[in-house]
């Protein structure tokens, strides 16, 4: 990437000033959330508990039996009187770098690990303001994060998806200073979420960005490292037949029903699962995925530079969201770092459609009631042509830039 962007602020400037009380304001309100959640009467119920079931397998030594799904039913009942019906599905590094707060009571564990979230959710917000021009007001910056309701689910249930974005957002800094090894290896260590991840490196590969793809192998070799030393290799097999049948069980409340994933494969499902069989749903959506993936890379292997290459990452994250096998509302975290980039980064103004498609799509997924109210309705796949159209979006209004961009240095060339 090069650093031939639009001027932007240098960051927070510390002092008696808005943005020092806002991110103060953003401290407190985030410290008092974690307190708040963890003496919640509904804790049991998060997502964290399945984390907290798969770290204790492992804790104990069990983890050749981390994807025995009765096995898991008898650890998770023996910890919670009210259990998530959910299960741990993750792969075996995580439970293993999770198992030291299996040590601690669930709740103790809660509170250690949403700390951590916390802690991470403040850094990325400081740490990204150099990066993101728009807004321009840092009280509506901060503000913006805070709006963005899946960043907020993510810290209630516990998940790991704020890590997600920030390594996202590490990989994309490193992007910028052409440190392309660095970042793949950042990227990599994102593959708690493989269903995402994977298909972003993907891109890079089809691109030929070998160094990139070097540094993703590397750290991609650690965690399966990891992974062995977690379950073993027969947990490692029994974590891909979990995996196996959690795609070909899409309508199974426990494995998280298709209905309520925003993704290509949740989408397909609700509209046409019942017409074309589980076969015909895997292979139409394993078509859709990768024509995708490869229209964005095919796009990108052009050199492009300041504000359309922002824009092609953008683009690049959603297609990587909606391309993925699972996903909840906690899942779109990585979004926020796409919003911010498209907003500052906005097609020129002949383009009104794509300039409208644009920022329509940007105020839907800002609008925090509509992953509630569609999570309550069991219709969250409905978000899945609105990351597409933003995908879509991003990726032309990269181009009119870039075209753009080529017709002024031609003009001042001639002139």
């Amino acid at each position: 990437m090069s650093n031939d962007r639009a001027a932007a602020p240098r960051g927070f400037v510390l002092g008696p000033n808005e943005a020092t009380m806002g991110l103060l304001a953003a401290a407190i309100l985030l410290v008092g959330a974690v307190l708040w959640c963890s003496h919640g009467p509904n804790i049991e119920k998060t997502d964290f508990s399945l984390t907290y079931v798969g770290a204790r397998i492992v804790h104990q030594g069990l983890g050749s039996k981390l994807y025995d799904i009765n096995f898991q039913k008898q650890v998770r009942d023996s910890l919670f009187q009210h259990p998530n019906p959910l299960f741990f599905e993750h792969p075996p590094f995580e439970a293993l770098l999770f198992s030291p707060l299996a040590r601690l009571p669930f709740r103790t564990a809660y509170m250690i690990w949403g700390s951590v979230n916390a802690a991470v959710w403040l850094a990325l917000m400081f740490l990204l303001r150099s990066h993101l021009p728009w807004p321009r007001e840092d009280l509506a910056y901060i503000c913006l994060w805070f709006l963005f309701a899946p960043v907020g689910v993510t810290l209630f249930q516990g998940q790991s998806s704020i890590l997600l974005l920030a390594f996202y957002a590490i990989t994309f800094i490193a992007l910028q200073h052409e440190k392309q090894f660095g970042a793949g290896i950042w990227l990599g260590l994102g593959l708690f979420k493989l269903q995402f991840v994977l298909p972003f490196a993907f891109i890079f590969l089809v691109r030929k960005k070998w160094r990139f793809v070097a540094g993703f192998t590397s750290s991609s070799l650690l965690l399966g490292v990891l992974s062995l030393a977690a379950v073993g290799w027969r947990g490692v097999v029994d974590y891909v037949h979990l995996l196996s049948n959690v795609s070909n069980n899409p309508q199974n409340l426990s494995y998280g029903s298709a209905v309520d994933m925003p993704t290509i494969y949740g989408f397909v499902h609700a509209l046409f699962g019942k017409v074309i069989g589980r076969t015909g749903l895997n292979l139409f959506v394993a078509a859709l995925s990768l024509a995708l993936l490869v229209l964005i890379a095919w796009q990108w292997l052009s050199k492009f530079e300041g504000k359309a290459d922002d824009l092609m990452f953008a683009s690049a994250i959603a297609a990587s969201l909606v391309t993925g096998s699972h996903m909840f509302t906690h899942d779109f975290s990585p979004m926020l770092l796409a919003l911010f980039l498209a907003g500052a980064n906005s097609p020129p103004r002949p383009h009104r459609g794509l300039r409208f498609a644009l920022a329509a799509t940007m105020v839907l997924f800002w609008l925090f009631p509509i992953y509630f109210l569609f999570v309550a309705w069991h219709c969250l796949y409905l978000m899945c042509p609105v990351l597409l159209l933003f995908a879509i979006s991003a990726l032309l209004a990269s181009r009119h830039i870039k075209k753009q961009t080529s017709s002024e240095v031609q003009f001042v060339v001639a002139g």
